[in-house]
């Protein structure tokens, strides 16, 4: 096997290359976000919906569960077949610089507010009642709204309904925490609008959330309709799906789980992947078979990069998932979008977008105008998902903070090309894409030192956002020169230590 990737390898894999970079250059600019106002409880804001004329149209939003960039076979995967998504791509518009967090709560925070961690972020499997997500908004403009798959954000009963949900069917919901939750695939438990149902006859717990979207869809087919589809794929434990050989009441523990094919990929979380595909296949077939595929927005995307250690070959290079980590391995994900007759065929978008943006879009999707005072962070993409030049990002902000026992583990700002963290460590990420080798801000020219002080401007602006009465601690690699002692190494081995601790309290609840 050849070396790990490299970011423009991905252009490469795509069949793009530097003629890729031509046809699709980055235009536009990026004003800076203001900062958080107050702490204070967010009351539910008036909405207008802009749409005159037509029914307005369906959204269904897919959020993966642990699948990185390198997963999908439009995205140059060469490992795992996705012939539904890559059809997606090839008929719509993919994304290949969409960046989400390290993991799955803290994206789904960002998904579902529009605002960046440090404004609202408490703690992991955990968001405040106070928020205001897209589902409220497109309830209030008269959506019917749908959750349907793994929850993970608290467990009373009735937040699904007070973030604008009319239906739920979820994992994690009632029954989350180390200890409490219960299998999400063979022989599920669930709760279906708050009510626990536990499944013993074998099972499988993402067809059954799959049968739920699928029956709201035949339900509210006559009414615009939101439909937020969190898969429970294609997080650990790496099981046998309906689909695989070994499908049995009893799916196979420890190393038999991780059996690797001659290859050395992992036979059932290709499996896995696999089996996301065909779901989302399942539910273009409803779409289409109700007649409603031209009048919705679908748009798919991960929560963030693929299980720390899984091998993904691209071509001849090899991928080894980073979820967890504050690096592209973690936080690099793929971005399709589909809206026939609406997005060009076949174009792939070089513009930056992160998890703040899905609310946005979603809402001027709808003709929904998002309040001014809610001040999210995330700016719409939809005029590039309809082929126009909208108005790209030239950066995004990461304060990453998974536990709250553990502190900020790292905080930074990023170009496609750049990235300058909190304590002030930079990194070429087209040379130096696993962030090996930091380079000295003041001996930075040219493009390089351009891009640090746009990205110093970002974290500066961002200071102060992080509301007092949710204030933490920064427990992570301290900064070169603070007197607080800790070589390069031993920074390196902290930011280790938090990652693996953060990734250990995921799966604990699993």
């Amino acid at each position: 096997m050849n070396s790990i990737y490299g970011r423009r390898d991905f252009l490469k894999f795509a069949g793009l290359g530097a003629l890729g970079v031509a046809l699709f250059p980055r235009v536009g600019g990026q004003g800076l976000p203001a900062a958080q106002g107050s702490a204070g409880k967010r009351e539910a804001p008036t909405v207008q919906s802009l749409e005159k004329g037509p029914r307005r149209p369906n959204i269904v939003l897919i959020l993966a569960d642990d699948l990185g960039y390198e997963c999908i076979g439009a995205d140059g995967c060469t490992s795992y077949k996705t012939p539904v998504l890559d059809q997606l791509a090839a008929t719509g518009v993919r994304f290949d610089q969409c960046h989400v967090q390290p993991l799955c709560t803290p994206t789904r925070a960002q998904v579902m507010t529009g605002l960046y961690n440090v404004r609202n972020y408490t703690d992991f499997g955990e968001l405040e009642a106070k928020n205001v997500t897209f589902g409220n908004l497109l309830k209030g403009a008269g959506y019917a709204t749908c959750m349907a798959g793994k929850w993970q954000l608290g467990t009373d009963v009735a937040l699904p309904k007070k973030f604008g949900f009319d239906e739920h069917c979820l994992w994690q919901h009632t029954r989350a925490g180390a200890g409490n939750t219960a299998s999400r695939y063979l022989n599920p438990g669930l709760e279906i609008n708050g009510v626990p149902k536990n499944y013993t006859h074998r099972e499988y717990g993402p067809d059954i959330i799959s049968d739920y979207a699928l029956d709201f869809i035949q339900r509210k087919k006559d009414q615009p309709f939101f439909l937020y589809y969190t898969m429970m794929l294609t997080h650990a434990p790496f099981q046998p799906t309906p689909d695989s050989a070994d499908y049995s009441a009893k799916p196979p523990q420890g190393k038999a789980a991780m059996q690797t094919r001659p290859d050395g990929i992992i036979q059932h979380f290709a499996d896995m992947v696999a089996y996301t595909d065909k779901l989302v296949g399942k539910l273009l077939s409803k779409l289409e078979e109700l007649k409603l595929r031209d009048n919705t927005l679908l748009v798919f995307l991960g929560d963030n990069g693929t299980q720390h250690g899984v091998l993904t070959m691209m071509g001849d290079r090899k991928f080894i998932g980073g979820k967890g980590s504050p690096t592209d391995a973690g936080m690099h994900v793929p971005l399709i979008v589909s809206w026939p007759g609406r997005t060009p065929v076949g174009k792939v978008s070089h513009d930056l977008v992160d998890s703040t943006d899905l609310l946005p879009t979603v809402c001027e999707a709808a003709g929904v105008t998002v309040p001014a005072e809610l001040k999210i962070d995330g700016r719409s993409f939809l005029p590039q998902i309809r082929g126009e030049q909208g108005q790209p990002r030239d950066w995004y902000y990461c304060w990453y903070a998974p536990q709250k026992e553990q502190g900020i583990i790292a905080e930074f700002a990023a170009t496609r090309d750049f990235k300058l963290s909190r304590t002030g460590d930079f990194f070429d990420l087209n040379k130096d894409i696993e962030e090996k080798f930091p380079l000295a801000v003041a001996a930075l020219t040219g493009e390089a030192a351009a891009a640090a002080k746009l990205l110093q401007v970002v974290l500066d602006k961002y200071k102060d956002a992080r509301p007092a009465a949710i204030a933490m601690p920064f427990l992570g690699p301290k900064k070169r020169g603070d007197g607080r002692g800790g070589g390069r190494k031993k920074k390196a081995a902290a930011t280790a230590e938090a990652i693996e601790r953060a990734n250990w309290r995921d799966e604990e609840w699993v």
